[in-house]
């Protein structure tokens, strides 16, 4: 005799329920094995990045500067071959790197899976201080003396102070900000500047003495003087860029 449809029905709704109720005791351990494999995948992550020879410093490379600068980089950087990547403390390469006078800005980059880069920028001269004594020091863009030299390099304008006490900051940066302004080919026909103090910077530009004065009006006054200097006169005095003279 056939089973009703009703009773077929009951026991088709109780199996499900059945199943269902196994599958929700299965749960919390099918949950907590997930969690320990995710774990343990984590783990292996942190020590395969962070201790692991694996992922180890073998080459560190400097970029952005001369061949000559490398070697004293990487020894002022003293990062040990063979430390983890991911451990190498940047901040303290890079401040390391930074005690070196010639570099004006060092970064540091990591390079997966086993190189660390320094990226250094070399400091620009912009003119050469010689002091009263004979001594010569290059000075950068922001009228930085990061090096002392025998010789001027080639194009670079060397700054005498007039005094025996040798230049202030002030007059340092009055010197800086008028060859800044001058374009280059007026800076490599200037053979010398001097300062007598902030307000009063003059320099040879090929054979005319120029009286530039403070840095006011820079724009103006070198409107003026690449005008006057046409006719190539002794001495050109654009200190008052309203009523310039030459002589």
């Amino acid at each position: 005799m056939n089973r009703s449809p009703r009773l077929r029905g009951v026991s088709s709704s109780r199996a499900r329920f059945q199943r269902r109720a196994v599958a929700v005791r299965r749960r919390p351990w099918r949950l907590a094995a997930y969690a320990a494999v995710l774990a343990a995948l984590v783990a292996t992550l942190v020590w395969a990045v962070g201790f692991s020879p694996l992922l180890a410093v073998r080459d560190v490379e400097v970029v952005g500067v001369p061949r000559s600068e490398v070697a004293a980089i990487r020894a002022l950087a003293a990062v040990p071959v063979g430390q983890p990547l991911a451990r190498v403390d940047s901040a303290a390469v890079a401040s390391r790197v930074a005690e070196r006078a010639t570099l004006a800005d060092v970064s540091i980059e990591r390079s997966w899976p086993s190189t660390l880069v320094i990226h250094a920028s070399p400091r620009v001269p912009i003119l050469v201080v010689k002091s009263p004594q004979g001594q010569l020091q290059v000075v950068d863009v922001d009228g930085v003396a990061y090096a002392q030299v025998s010789a001027p390099p080639k194009g670079v304008p060397v700054v005498s102070a007039a005094t025996a006490q040798g230049l202030s900051r002030d007059a340092l940066r009055a010197a800086v900000s008028v060859v800044r302004v001058l374009p280059a080919q007026l800076q490599r026909r200037v053979s010398a500047v001097t300062v007598s103090g902030a307000d009063l910077v003059t320099m040879k530009v090929g054979r005319t003495t120029v009286t530039w004065g403070g840095v006011d009006q820079p724009e103006k006054k070198l409107a003026i003087l690449t005008a006057l200097l046409k006719a190539a006169p002794k001495a050109i005095d654009v200190s008052a860029p309203d009523t310039p003279v030459t002589r």
